[in-house]
């Protein structure tokens, strides 16, 4: 595995989980946005090349998001 590979927990306003998941998935590094259901609304696989590509190319974009009211990035780590 190269690269860093990370999941985002995302929670949104009332009715927003699908347009969110949407435009979410339309972000390069974004391999999959799904809608789930329980504490969080939508849950997006992300891929970037470092830690500093994932904050700048992928995160920050995806906070700009309207409906979006709370993430969690959880990297992806491998265990021996």
């Amino acid at each position: 595995m190269t690269g860093v590979h990370a999941y985002v927990l995302v929670q949104t306003e009332v009715g927003r989980s699908a347009a969110v998941a949407k435009l979410m998935a339309e972000i390069p590094g974004v391999t999959a946005a799904d809608d789930v259901t329980g504490p969080y609304d939508v849950i997006a696989h992300v891929n970037a090349s470092d830690m500093e590509a994932l904050g700048r190319d992928v995160i920050s974009p995806l906070q700009e998001i309207s409906g979006i009211t709370r993430t969690l990035t959880c990297p992806v780590v491998t265990l021996a």
